[in-house]
């Protein structure tokens, strides 16, 4: 469950079935955002975020791809690089969702989290080109936390990376996409599940069909062969 206050509570499970679609629209292997805002209150509380910031952080990292959803572009979920007019269609996505989230009821705090979840500290992310401190504290959060949760999760056009591809992926990218001081907290954050990587599980599932597929060609080898002489 997510920490939120008891009159918020109805706010985050109306939010919490908008991510739920979002996930299944995106073909994450695993529920994402509700992930994305675990690692994100994480973060929060290291940065003693006060509770208002943080509960417009929970809703905005639940709400975070809304607008890919309402755009419902099949391209979000297809193998192989996007062309340059998918790349300027889907950058209207965050602008989308923050739409959306006003329409469904979250607060001006939460709306702006997720119009700006997509800038970067060097000021080259969109839809606003916000650079360095021109972005919220809780957006480079959810930067941070929403790259860490895709990588380590299997997608259509490509694997889960493990824990320490994505944490050298954080540590290449800091000062570029990410806030390095962002980054050295996240890296430096106690154990917590969704931490995880879900590397792990591909392998073992990998490697069951494998063993399966193998098992399954020993047997038909061991199986005799059929005469197709008549013993009559």
């Amino acid at each position: 469950m997510l920490d939120l206050l008891e009159s918020e509570r109805v706010t985050g499970e109306a939010f919490m079935r908008l991510a739920s679609a979002t996930d299944e629209f995106e073909a994450y292997a695993h529920p994402h955002a509700v992930r994305v805002a675990k690692l994100c209150d994480a973060l929060a509380r290291a940065f003693q975020l006060a509770q208002h910031d943080r509960t417009s952080l929970l809703i905005a990292a639940l709400a975070h791809d809304l607008g890919e959803t309402t755009m419902e572009r099949d391209y979000i979920k297809r193998k192989g690089d996007l062309t340059e007019e998918e790349r300027l269609d889907l950058a209207r996505h965050p602008v989308i969702g923050e739409q959306e989230t006003a329409r469904s009821g979250a607060d001006r705090g939460a709306q702006l989290l997720v119009r700006w979840h997509q800038e970067w500290w060097n000021g080259t992310g969109y839809p606003d080109a916000l650079r360095r401190e021109q972005i919220p504290l809780a957006a480079r959060i959810l930067r941070v936390a929403d790259s860490y949760a895709a990588l380590t999760d299997a997608r259509p056009y490509r694997p889960a990376y493990t824990e320490e591809e994505a944490r050298k992926h954080l540590q290449e990218w800091a000062g570029l996409e990410f806030d390095p001081r962002v980054v050295r907290a996240f890296l430096s954050m106690p154990r917590i599940p969704e931490l995880n990587s879900y590397a792990k599980e591909q392998e073992t599932e990998k490697s069951g069909i494998q063993e399966s597929e193998s098992r399954s060609q020993n047997e038909m080898a061991e199986k005799p062969a059929l005469s197709l002489t008549s013993e009559f």
